[in-house]
């Protein structure tokens, strides 16, 4: 197999696939990986769209820039798709990722074994606590911050994860870009400041909390009960017309007073 620094086939940006769509590849490979772990052969274009939380128009436009249309009747093979998708994704390779920050969440994402299975091995951990030089977390030793720019020279490394503290996580990026890093998964609340070229995404859970609470109070403030619902304004009240006690010659004067 071979590795992220040495092969680089044909990109979803070079092939000319929409960010929008990248984005929900995982999304289809994850239910498509469950189906074929249910030795599932074809999924229709509705049912893998509805696993993958997505209206099967969008599934279909998506598929087009694969060059994967289905068979009319039968739908979408299985297991050709998650070939494809991985192969579009780059899954198909080695790609070593170094984790730099191994604090509660740096120590979490070392143990996931979601990484290995989609293609993704981590090849070290590294903080900058010299109290933490040599202790394994997950099997692997953790090594210092000192070493970093040779640590990422010796395995390779396409990706780096940044789990520090927001202050320090500038710093480690432009580290990890002065030594080849490209793509970054950045889990510091901060937002990085990266050269063109270098790929960020960001992973915030304190904001994803946020917006979950501000609809959940948008749900709260919905769901009033009946007896405090307001109640709709009454009706102006209607003019009355008064005679003035002083009429003039053309006969009485119509006057508007309040009722």
């Amino acid at each position: 197999m071979a590795t992220g620094r040495t092969h680089r086939p044909a990109t979803t940006r070079s092939r000319g696939i929409p960010e929008a769509t990248v984005a929900r590849l995982p999304l289809y490979l994850r239910a498509l990986t469950a189906l074929s772990e249910r030795s599932v052969p074809t999924v229709s274009s509705e049912e893998l769209a509805s696993a993958a939380g997505v209206n099967s128009a969008k599934l279909r436009k998506d598929f087009s820039y694969l060059g994967s249309y289905g068979t009319r009747g039968v739908g979408y093979d299985v297991e050709y798709l998650v070939y494809q998708i991985s192969r579009e994704l780059g899954l198909t390779q080695d790609w070593p990722v170094v984790i730099v920050g191994i604090g509660n969440l740096g120590a979490a994402l070392a143990n996931y074994g979601g990484f290995a299975s989609r293609g993704f091995r981590v090849a070290a951990l590294i903080d900058a606590d010299p109290a933490m030089a040599g202790k394994p977390v997950a099997g692997i030793p953790v090594q210092h911050t000192d070493e970093l720019e040779k640590i990422i020279s010796d395995n390779g490394v396409s990706i780096g994860v940044i789990a520090t503290p927001a202050g320090s996580a500038q710093q480690v990026c432009e580290r990890l870009v002065a030594a080849g890093i490209t793509s970054i998964l950045n889990f510091a609340p901060t937002v990085l400041s990266v050269p063109d070229g270098v790929d960020v995404r960001k992973v915030d859970l304190s904001i994803e909390l946020q917006i979950l609470a501000f609809h959940e109070q948008r749900k709260a403030g919905e769901e009033v009960p009946p007896e405090e619902e307001t109640a709709p304004p009454a009706a102006p009240p209607a003019a009355t017309v008064t005679k003035r006690p002083d009429s003039g010659p053309d006969g009485d004067v119509p006057a508007v007073m309040p009722a």
